[in-house]
């Protein structure tokens, strides 16, 4: 793990980093050198004119030269695959190899430089030799930087389900992230904010199939704390839909990145009201213009026997989670579905009193609904743990993590750590997320985590419908289509982050829609199918 040092400095590469880079350039050398081996045994004896002897001097030493080469490199392939991250001493002669190998280049650089002189002054021979002269010079002159100067990149590594309303709901939270065409028709509804061509009212009325009378107001305005959003009388289910954009702009991050916890002043007798601060003032926002410019009055004065329905995506779930909150007193039969929530959003109390009217859906391994301040700081000392104790080297996690996106497989069941044992010593870089310096390195899994005041520990909202996929599937494996398994699972199932391929992935709203319909299609597919297990789903 811990930086070469070559030259008097240390460089942001390990000595373990070289096996890949190592190798591709190893497959050019190879190929290359049996092309010239090849180029001289076929025309050796054709070399007997003006300059010929000079030609072959110059195959022959080319010749041992990449031989000399290919040995290097190789040397550097191998040492760099022993020991493991933690362990650098089995590859301590590293840094002689990569002297050695950079002062090859001086040779191979100025014979590159001589071969091009000789044909440049016009050696008469065979004029297969000449071109692949020309070639070698070619291909020398672009793989001059070396693949060992090469960063190496990581790779990280029920039964009954729910019926169409809740991909119906999603479908209002996916609609509000960006446009899919374009219409430059006169707008009938509240507007605020950029839509230029009404590209984003487009793809809102291509996705919900709704009419432009049934939208009471679309706001496109996007600022720090300030979500975009729209309102709408969805008539098939009798609701007045409010739906709260996600994450999709710098300002839309930067309120997320306000992690901070603010107590919240609400109407209700629950005690300890705390949340994240960017987005409980987001929601606040949105509670203002829904409220003070009386846009929700609005849409009950058009159908006042409707119900009040808050959806959100991701940022815009756990916005929409909070307005539901206080939107409780004024309308006490409001609901909230809220699609892969941040898990960071709402104090112990909150989080307990919200399970009555917010349900939340969350994807497989999605890494937003497990994401907290206090989540990631125990994901580095769960991280740098099993760095220390990890007995395999870097490039064997490498491949086992490409096989897996490539072709599924269970990682599950290979073991991450070593059960037991703290660390007596701090690793090199060593640092706590949330305080200046740590007092101690123990990373027992079983030791209390303790988090200022400024960050205490927050939860998701309400109860937690959980898709998880039945089985593993590659991008490109030959597995059948994913399936999904869905139950109700409670908060702490998600209180650590997962890491794998699919942590991210799982969180893009059109994989969500994606699972959701498969569930839907299963559910229509087998209606008689006997449920598994006591925590499934109830069908609405």
């Amino acid at each position: 793990m811990p930086g070469m040092v070559l030259f008097g400095r240390r460089w942001a590469i390990a000595s373990d980093d070289l096996v890949f880079p190592g190798v591709f350039e190893l497959f050019v050398r190879v190929l290359w050198w049996i092309g010239i081996l090849t180029l001289y045994l076929m025309h050796r004896g054709k070399l007997d004119c003006p300059g010929g002897v000079l030609l072959s001097s110059y195959l022959i030493v080319l010749i041992i030269l990449l031989a000399v080469i290919i040995c290097t490199v190789s040397a550097i392939v191998c040492v760099s695959m022993k020991g493991t991250i933690c362990n650098p001493g089995p590859r301590k002669s590293m840094s002689k190899l990569l002297y050695v190998r950079l002062a090859l280049f001086l040779p191979e650089m100025v014979w590159a430089s001589l071969g091009a002189a000789w044909i440049e002054d016009g050696v008469q021979c065979d004029r297969t030799v000449g071109n692949g002269i020309i070639a070698t010079v070619a291909v020398r002159t672009r793989t001059w930087c070396p693949a060992t100067l090469q960063q190496g990149s990581l790779f990280f590594i029920s039964s009954r389900t729910p019926s169409g309303a809740a991909r119906s709901l999603m479908r209002w939270s996916a609609l509000a992230q960006g446009p899919a065409s374009c219409r430059s028709q006169t707008t009938d509804y509240d507007l605020v904010g950029g839509d230029q061509l009404n590209c984003h009212f487009g793809s809102i009325l291509q996705t919900t199939g709704l009419q432009y009378r049934d939208f009471i107001h679309v706001s496109f305005h996007d600022k720090v704390y300030e979500l975009p959003f729209l309102v709408a009388l969805d008539h098939r289910k009798e609701s007045v839909v409010v739906a709260v954009r996600g994450t999709m702009s710098l300002q839309d991050i930067l309120t997320d990145l306000s992690a901070e916890s603010e107590p919240l002043d609400l109407e209700c007798e629950v005690q300890d009201c705390w949340a994240h601060k960017g987005i409980s003032q987001a929601a606040r926002y949105i509670y203002r213009r829904l409220i003070d410019d009386g846009i929700l009055s609005q849409a009950f004065s058009i159908a006042p026997e409707y119900q009040l329905v808050i959806v959100g995506h991701s940022l815009g779930a756990g916005a929409a989670a909070l307005l539901t909150i206080m939107l409780r007193n004024p309308y006490p039969r409001v609901r909230c579905y809220a699609f892969s929530p941040p898990r960071g959003l709402l104090s112990k109390s909150l989080y307990e009193y919200s399970k009555t009217f917010i349900v939340s859906l969350v994807l497989g391994k999605d890494v937003i609904p497990r994401l907290s301040v206090t989540n990631l700081e125990d994901l580095k000392r769960r991280i740098l743990r099993v760095i220390a104790h990890c007995n395999k080297p870097k490039y064997k996690i490498l491949l086992h993590g490409c096989w897996y996106e490539l072709f599924g497989g269970h990682p599950e069941d290979l073991p991450t750590e070593l059960d037991g044992g703290d660390l007596t010593q701090p690793l090199l870089g060593e640092r706590s997320l949330l305080v200046h310096g740590s007092p101690a390195y123990s990373f027992s899994s079983d030791s209390p985590f303790e988090s200022p005041t400024k960050y205490p520990p927050l939860y998701p909202p309400g109860r937690i419908i959980h898709l998880e996929e039945a089985g593993t599937s590659g991008r490109f494996s030959c597995y059948p289509a994913a399936r999904y398994s869905v139950k109700w699972s409670h908060e702490s199932e998600f209180s650590k982050i997962l890491i794998g391929p699919k942590m991210l992935t799982d969180h893009m709203p059109d994989i969500l829609m994606r699972a959701l319909d498969s569930v839907v299609s299963d559910r229509a597919a087998c209606v008689s199918c006997p449920t598994q297990g006591g925590s499934s789903v109830d069908v609405a």
